[in-house]
């Protein structure tokens, strides 16, 4: 539309986009909706530089920019509904911006100066991918497009690659999926070819391809497993993670390991502390399916109360309306001024009673509502709290644990130095360990510092554990009110606006030679 033309190079503006939306409305014939209610949007010919302000446009399922001047991809993140992109004749150089838009199946990117194919791995609903007329001169840069399952139709006519000998049997060999190359439907003999010529290297690909997806299915349930524990707030209890921690970073531990006897010791504390550490485990995940249970009943018995309450408000409303309806046409056959006002008086004596039904229905919805959620608060608070205290104990245990194991190495670091202080010990001390061994105070300030900091790893996951436990209740409770507080505004606002609105049609009612 060359009449929306700019003189100079410029940024989608507010203006541009409310002259868009008209002259698209204009030619559809239908009033001009919310721009969140969108569904297409045509911004060609435009002479636009940058992708700008189209954030409200959060229902767009198809947006033009074709045949502008846009040198970069950006400012779509929010269009999430998007399945139809036309980015064609600009003078974009790479392929970017385009991770959200997940839903994308058709997508042009012809007449650019794209050089690579790339940045475009979560979309993967793409049926339809046209990047004609670019600058791509690697024929590898097909590969690529293998992970796009859905791929059918690819436009790669007016590059560079095509030039090649081997390009059409290339393609149809590395996409087999695919049914139109070029604007042309790829026949039975050139797939025959390029399966022929391809066999072994796709073969290979393949093998490579399923192994790295069985690592990514692998890596997704690993993943998913941790945010579970996570969720519980027992991540990586489940096992001697935290011993390994205690142990990390400390040279003296590693010192006094070198101490005749202490390894026995060391894999008895491990054997025992990890016996403890799944005893928490097991219960946090024990803890996470009732309170999710518990977290789940509350928003259902609080939907359920909403959903009642509108039911009767519904009720109420209808039974307005159909004494309103009766009133009105009874009022079109007045002739009279005064008896007209007595039924108006009658109507709006209704429709005060109406009004006063409805706030007291929604304020007993809200009184309702504020008694589930106090018995559901005293109920998670009561739950979190036993796990609390249960996990504490345990990590109380974790410290006598430590505790003992201290004793019992500082024990037989003392009775090793005095061999070596009267020369009995029969083995060869390590270098390493006969740093600790020269005096009875070296040797009691390692194993200090250690036990030290084997306390401290302790005190600081129980800190976590109290930390996450304190902000997710926190935040529940205040995700909780605060939407309650928003549907409460928004209830009394549909009520206001209900009545205002019958008061203004009462006000319009006049006599039939008045009107």
């Amino acid at each position: 539309m060359m009449s929306g033309q700019q003189e100079k190079p410029g940024v989608i503006d507010e203006q541009m986009l409310q002259r868009a939306v008209e002259e698209q409305q204009t030619r559809n014939t239908e009033g001009i909706p919310e721009l969140e209610e969108l569904l297409e949007l045509r911004l060609d010919y435009r002479n636009i530089l940058k992708i700008y302000h189209l954030w409200s446009f959060s229902s767009l399922t198809k947006l033009q920019l074709d045949n502008n001047a846009i040198e970069r991809i950006e400012g779509l993140e929010n269009l999430t509904n998007l399945t139809w992109l036309d980015l064609s004749f600009n003078k974009i150089e790479v392929i970017e911006g385009l991770q959200t838009l997940v839903k994308l199946q058709d997508l042009s990117l012809f007449n650019n100066r794209i050089s690579v194919i790339e940045n475009l791995d979560t979309l993967q609903r793409l049926q339809v991918l046209s990047l004609g007329n670019n600058s791509i001169a690697q024929l590898e840069n097909v590969i690529y497009l293998r992970r796009f399952q859905s791929l059918r139709t690819l436009n790669l006519a007016g590059n560079p690659i095509c030039e090649e000998d081997r390009y059409k049997t290339f393609v149809s060999a590395y996409l087999p999926e695919l049914v139109y190359l070029d604007y042309r439907l790829l026949d039975e003999q050139t797939r025959e070819t390029a399966n022929a010529k391809y066999q072994y290297a796709i073969e290979e690909m393949r093998q490579n391809e399923m192994q790295e997806q069985q690592a990514m299915e692998a890596q997704k349930i690993s993943n998913e497993e941790l945010q579970l524990h996570k969720d519980a707030f027992v991540e990586n209890l489940n096992g001697a993670q935290l011993f390994h921690s205690m142990f990390a970073d400390d040279p003296d531990a590693e010192k006094l390991a070198l101490l005749p006897g202490v390894d026995a010791l060391l894999e008895e504390f491990r054997s025992r502390m990890e016996a403890v550490c799944m005893q928490m485990f097991e219960a946090g995940l024990s803890q996470y399916s009732r309170r999710s249970a518990e977290v789940e009943s509350f928003f259902s018995c609080s939907r359920e109360a909403v959903a009642e309450n509108k039911q009767k408000a519904a009720q109420i409303a209808a039974d307005f309306e159909s004494f309103r309806r009766l009133k009105t046409a009874e009022m079109h056959q007045i002739q009279d001024a005064v008896q007209l006002e007595t039924h108006l008086s009658v109507c709006r004596q209704q429709l005060t009673h109406t009004s006063e039904q409805l706030m007291s229905l929604e304020l007993q919805l809200v009184d309702q509502l504020e008694d589930v959620y106090k018995e559901f608060e005293r109920n998670i608070s009561e739950m979190l709290g036993g796990f609390v205290e249960f996990v504490q104990g345990m990590f109380a245990q974790c410290r006598d644990l430590e505790n003992q194991h201290h004793e019992q190495q500082l024990e037989i670091g003392l009775e090793t130095l005095e061999k070596v202080l009267k020369n009995e010990l029969e083995e060869e001390i390590p270098d390493d360990l006969a740093m600790l061994l020269v005096d009875k105070d070296t040797l009691i300030n390692a194993a200090n510092a250690s036990h030290d900091t084997h306390l401290m790893k302790i005190d600081n996951r129980e800190d976590v554990l109290r930390t996450h436990t304190d902000s997710w209740i926190k935040h529940l409770k205040t995700e909780i009110q605060e939407e309650e507080v928003k549907r409460n505004r928004k209830r009394i606002s549909e009520i206001q606006n209900y009545i205002r609105f019958v008061k203004e049609e009462l006000e319009d009612m006049t006599l039939p030679e008045q009107r």
